[in-house]
């Protein structure tokens, strides 16, 4: 692969698909799609085997001038370090088993998707911040039109309401981006850094300055109080839609904090840490005791993502390598479990139109191998010894424990509160007797949904047993990060 353009690739393959699609009305759009999200997952294998994770430099970098300006230009550049990298597995990932899913859906939809998915991986390796800001404005418009075109009875209200909330930041974003331009005089992301500390903006201004991006990446989390768009989005979007909603999208908000949030502002980062962490373990709480209260199995699955997703705040927010890396594995971990999860739903939501917990019982006589796989997912979402989330919980607990012992002792109340309500929704679900005559002709799984279960199944496994895997590749680019933010913090190996 040396000599490619790996990035442009795998960035651009997707909307080449979508554009495909556009102008050719084939009755195989779902094929062309899993064939581009599928040559996407290639890719970037070979990127994650050709990633050093031994350098803490960007790796397979492009740059060229895209638009030149008075003073300066805007570029096309890209590249990652380990955390794009693991951001941008996770996506190639999820997108085929989004595609899988939607057997039933039209050209448009695909579409939709392919372009969505363009966006999200343009995100994640943007070096250039104007072109950051241009790839996370790209993604709005196909998840609108997701959620308002191909969603629920209520898909209006909730698509208006996530781009309400999503443009609300983005606004107070990009005057901070051109706030740091006017300062520094680029729009380089590896430059802005040492321009913006060269520049010395007072602290009163590199607070506002992290307000306007910490705000927009907060939306985007969601972090508490910003979450509510997420469960009317959730409930509303189609199966696929949920799928790479909550595995990607969310992981954008945390994202951002990492790239450019903590990086640019390290001293108001620091100023605003105890409050970001008392939201944290706010939403992580928050979050469990709203999923507790939910008699819809989306919903419920919806806020726990709030849940999960405060952990991975705290971790970020923790001044710790050992809690920062588990904040970033929690990233990918929730991904899979949640993502997962929203799979499962899908499958018995097509079968009977139902997904209220009071709507099953008794389903593991029914349907025992569909019983099975929704088990080793929700053990993984509680965090079970040797399932991937107990690695990211624990580095987070660990990490956080010494600088936020007491928000520690809070937040792990969620681990608590996040197994009794995935405990008991499985028990309402799957055991006691059939509670309704007409759930004991419910299909199993078929082969088709287990080509697209399996895989995220075996890697839910994988991460559990070999965490490191991930975390060897993250960790340069998490102690850069844990530096900015804290100074003193000890770094785990050299």
């Amino acid at each position: 692969m040396k000599g490619l353009p790996l990035l442009t690739l795998i960035t651009f393959l997707p909307a080449a698909a979508g554009l495909l699609l556009a102008v050719w009305k084939t009755s195989r759009a779902i094929q062309v799609a899993l064939v581009a999200s599928l040559a996407v997952v290639v890719l970037a294998g070979a990127a994650w085997v050709e990633f050093d994770p031994a350098s803490s430099e960007m790796q397979f970098k492009e740059d060229h001038e895209w638009v030149r300006l008075g003073v300066g230009s805007i570029h096309y550049a890209v590249g990652v370090d380990g955390i794009s990298l693991a951001m941008v597995a996770l996506t190639a990932f999820l997108m085929p088993l989004a595609i899988a899913c939607s057997r039933q859906m039209s050209r448009g939809f695909m579409i939709a998707l392919l372009f969505l998915e363009s966006g999200m991986l343009g995100a994640f390796i943007a070096l250039d911040l104007f072109l950051f800001y241009v790839f996370w404005e790209a993604m709005l418009l196909p998840m609108y039109l997701i959620v308002g075109i191909w969603g629920g009875p209520q898909r209006i209200y909730a698509a208006v309401k996530f781009i309400l909330y999503t443009i609300a930041g983005s606004v107070l974003m990009f005057a901070a981006i051109l706030y740091c331009y006017a300062q520094a005089g680029t729009f380089d992301v590896e430059l802005l850094p040492g321009a913006l500390e060269r520049a010395r903006p007072a602290l009163g201004v590199q607070q506002v300055l992290f307000l306007a991006f910490g705000l927009s990446f907060a939306i985007k989390v969601p972090l508490f109080p910003f979450h509510t768009w997420l469960p009317d989005a959730h409930v509303q979007a189609p199966t696929a839609g949920s799928v790479i909603l909550a595995g990607v999208l969310l992981k954008l908000g945390a994202y951002g904090f990492l790239r450019v949030a903590i990086p640019f502002f390290p001293q108001a980062a620091r100023h605003y840490t105890p409050l970001l962490v008392a939201l944290s373990v706010i939403g992580v709480v928050y979050g469990a005791l709203m999923a507790m209260a939910q008699s819809d199995i989306k919903k419920l699955v919806a806020y726990s993502s709030v849940s999960h997703l405060g952990f991975v705040m705290l971790g970020i927010f923790s001044g710790s390598v050992a809690g920062a890396q588990g904040g970033v594995l929690q990233m990918v971990n929730h991904g899979l479990s949640t993502g997962a999860l929203f799979l499962l739903v899908g499958i018995i939501y097509e079968r009977t139109h139902r997904r209220g917990v009071d709507d099953f019982g008794g389903m593991a006589k029914v349907t025992p191998v569909y019983a099975a796989l929704f088990m080793v997912v929700t053990l993984s979402s509680i965090g079970l010894p040797g399932l991937n989330g107990f690695v990211g919980e624990f580095l987070v607990l660990f990490g956080s424990f010494r600088g936020h012992p007491w928000a520690t002792g809070i937040a792990g109340l969620g681990v608590i509160l996040g197994a009794v309500y995935m405990l008991r929704l499985y028990r309402d679900v799957f055991f006691g007797p059939v509670t309704m005559a007409e759930r004991e002709k419910t299909a199993d799984v078929t082969k088709g949904e287990l080509a697209y279960l399996v895989p995220v199944l075996a890697l839910i496994v994988l991460l559990g047993v070999f965490p490191n895997s991930v975390l060897s590749k993250t960790e340069r680019a998490v102690q850069g990060v844990v530096r900015k933010l804290n100074p003193e913090a000890p770094v785990a190996r050299p």
